[in-house]
């Protein structure tokens, strides 16, 4: 009866195993994916800018990421992975597009047309838009310069010459010509001209009782005014516009004042006084300032190629009978490597031996004998290892559940199949601990891992069993920049 209860407690936990992970799967797949994609290629001529898991984009909106670029007859291949709820048809394109001024660059697409064929996975996208790089650009503005270049050369050769200087005499006589028949117009048209200057001054003086009238107006309004200026309240005080008057001419005064300080100041920044105007004279500060933007500009760009993949893992130990619990961080600035960093919760915890030699003189014992102490703590472990890959080998050292240890891992399949071997714990027992284990990616992100520890300690042999998530967190890599700061702020 008891071994059928401790059978239910396993059948128990990895039905919540499964459904705690599901869960969780549910929460960390994308929205609109269906754990479904397809791979799709094209050849473009310049990868500047593109890296792997950079976005794909279709009108703006992301469908997918870069798989791979990697150099194919002399062109730079692009593999890309896109959701499987997008088709792509025979007349899709693809082409590069700059996504900041940083330098980044990511893949657009296009659909094509539902009366195409629809593109399948390994298909090569045959239709690429190639956009217009900086040396092409470079290039048109030196064959402008050289068209301007042979348009000065012919107006030097057109008016530099005896012909030329001739033409151009001739355009001075014609100008001459035509400035002695305005001044023949003008003379046959005198009397007429003396008729409308005749109208003009009938008209003004037509308009003099008008204009007497006006001027009239004009000196009351003045005199109105002056009273205004000169009129006092009650109390004695100045008038309001005569106030209003006396505050516009402190404001200027003050606006004078301001503009006499603005000239001091672009004074000493032409002379190169001041912070300003040394990052303005100072060759040495400005290139100071351009490493700092080059070097906050080389700090995004790996920050943005930097990957963060969580793992969530549990094992059950068959003979121990016991659960094992592995949360891991694994920070991989490259492909070919990254840093892992482990938090284990082993019921076994940390084994330690205390070793003593007693002599007696109790006749029933031997005069002097040895005891090992051996003692299982249940505590929390940790790890924290760099790798490096070399093809489909991957070579790990460091801490391994707080001992030093080495390990090999072997990928295959598209790195969905791995081999994982571990040598860690020397000093804790005779002969250091080795585990052996294998794992498979059954569905996307869910992992199935088995295999054996202690492999040569037979007392402490055990198989396990296990399930682990592995997920890449694009939000946690946002916050990593800032968890030094808020570490030192906490000390």
């Amino acid at each position: 009866m008891a071994k059928f209860t401790q059978a239910a407690k396993v059948g128990v936990f990895f039905v919540g195993s499964a459904a705690a992970a599901f869960l969780v799967y549910r929460t960390v797949v994308p929205k609109g994916q269906d754990g479904h994609s397809y791979v799709v290629h094209g050849f473009i001529k310049d990868a500047t800018g593109l890296a792997s898991k950079s976005r794909v984009t279709i009108a703006g909106i992301p469908v997918g990421t870069i798989d791979s670029i990697k150099l194919e007859g002399g062109q730079a291949r692009v593999d890309v992975r896109v959701n499987g709820d997008v088709p792509l048809f025979d007349n899709a394109t693809l082409g590069k597009k700059s996504a900041s001024l940083l330098g980044e660059s990511i893949i657009v697409l296009t659909n094509g047309t539902d009366d195409q064929r629809q593109l399948k996975d390994g298909d090569e996208v045959h239709v690429i838009v190639e956009s217009a790089s900086m040396e092409q650009i470079m290039n048109d503005v030196a064959r402008i310069a050289d068209r301007v270049k042979l348009v000065s050369e012919q107006l030097a050769d057109s008016l530099g010459t005896k012909e030329g200087g001739d033409n151009m005499k001739a355009i001075l006589i014609n100008v001459a010509q035509a400035t002695e028949a305005l001044n023949k117009t003008v003379q046959e048209n005198r009397s007429t001209i003396r008729e409308t200057l005749q109208n003009v001054d009938r008209i003004t003086g037509n308009s003099e009782p008008q204009i007497a009238k006006i001027l009239e107006n004009v000196r009351v309004i003045t005199e109105d005014v002056k009273g205004l200026m000169a009129m006092q309240d009650k109390n004695g005080a100045p008038g309001e516009l005569r106030t209003t008057v006396e505050r516009v001419n402190r404001a200027s005064s003050s606006l004078e004042s301001a503009l006499g300080h603005i000239d001091s100041v672009a004074a000493r920044v032409d002379r190169g006084e001041g912070t300003v105007g040394r990052l303005t004279k100072d060759e040495a500060l400005i290139d100071e300032v351009q490493g700092v933007a080059e070097g906050v500009n080389d700090y995004v760009d790996s920050l943005r190629r930097l990957q963060v993949v969580v793992g969530m893992r549990s094992d059950y130990n068959f003979l121990a009978n016991t659960l094992k619990n592995y949360v891991a961080i694994r920070l991989q600035p490259r492909e070919d490597k990254y840093y892992e960093v482990e938090l284990i919760n082993d019921p076994r915890g940390l084994t330690t031996f205390k070793q003593e030699d007693v002599s007696t003189t109790n006749p029933n014992q031997p005069s002097n004998y040895r005891t090992v102490t051996t003692t299982t703590t249940d505590a929390f472990r940790f790890s924290l290892q760099f790798a490096r890959r070399i093809g489909p080998f991957v070579g790990r050292f460091g801490l391994k559940e707080s001992t030093g240890g080495v390990g090999l891992d072997v990928k295959l399949l598209r790195d969905r199949f791995e081999i994982i071997s571990d040598v860690f714990g020397f000093g804790e027992t005779v002969r250091p601990r080795f585990r052996l284990a294998m794992g498979y990616e059954f569905l996307t992100r869910f992992w199935l891992l088995g295999g054996v520890d202690h492999i040569f300690l037979a007392d402490r042999r055990d198989y396990f069993l296990g399930l682990q998530l592995r997920f890449t967190d694009d939000d946690l890599k946002t916050i990593l920049p800032f968890a030094g700061g808020a570490g030192a702020s906490a000390k």
